[in-house]
């Protein structure tokens, strides 16, 4: 069995009344792709945003390689090997493809993003960052510019330069968002060539998506976990079914 990658215990946080997350334990084995589901409002970007550092719990413990960075702010947890993709997708839509990757290429490389000096002049960034566009299919859409890419492109741009991070855990927060059928099983067979290779945290409503990916999926309903399993275990859950897939149990 794979070594855990990331953990976290007892992990909370309250808005106010309102209690986003409530007492989350959850863990990630390394190669491994586990799913995030539930319903709207079920705490799912909270919990994300927690892992990844943008939020900080009010209590509990985030573990990464075993090491405790409940503390450490975002860039540093990038540092360490943690990506992330958002709902929303976060390019530079004035850049090019090649110049989106390149520029994360060199981010990760510890350098200011120098936009006076065009990245794609300089081979260190952009040969990194052309493999990289070739491995999700985007090498031909290189030169266009992000913001005239396709939505379902730009989702794809948005994890070549998640990716350029050379991350050992990818935080996918609903990838397949706003996407029609084509472009959807585009993405899910892109993410089908990541499996094994990258550990995957995903949050994903699609359940075509979940269902075909994720090694095992766990269940977050008002900010608890009510149940994780593979993907078979999880579809016979009486008490997922009654309280999110829409079922009576």
């Amino acid at each position: 069995m794979n070594k855990l990658l990331l953990e976290t215990r007892e992990l909370r946080k309250t808005f106010g009344a309102l209690v986003a997350t409530d007492g989350v334990d959850f863990d990630v084995r390394e190669g491994e792709t586990h799913a995030v589901i539930g319903p709207n409002g079920a705490g799912k970007t909270t919990f994300i945003k927690q892992i990844s550092g943008e939020l900080r719990p009010d209590s509990g413990e985030i573990r990464f390689a075993g090491d405790d960075i409940t503390a450490l702010p975002a860039p540093q947890r990038s540092h360490k090997g943690l990506a992330r993709s958002f709902q929303i997708t976060s390019i530079y839509r004035e850049f090019s493809a090649l110049e989106n990757v390149a520029l994360a290429v060199q981010a990760h490389a510890g350098h200011s993003f120098r936009f006076w000096r065009a990245a794609r002049e300089d081979p260190a960034l952009t040969g990194p960052a052309i493999r990289i566009l070739e491995e999700i299919g985007l090498d031909r859409r290189k030169d266009v510019l992000a913001a005239n890419l396709s939505h379902g492109e730009q989702r794809q741009l948005e994890i070549a330069m998640a990716l350029a991070t050379r991350p050992r855990l990818l935080l996918l927060d609903e990838p397949v968002a706003g996407m029609g059928t084509d472009e959807s099983q585009r993405m899910i067979e892109l993410l089908a060539t990541l499996k094994g290779e990258k550990t995957i945290v995903l949050v994903e409503h699609d359940m075509d998506a979940v269902f075909t990916l994720a090694d095992r999926i766990s269940v977050l309903v008002y900010g608890r976990i009510i149940a994780t399993g593979t993907p078979v275990e999880i579809r016979a859950n009486q008490e997922v079914r009654a309280a999110y897939l829409g079922e009576d149990s």
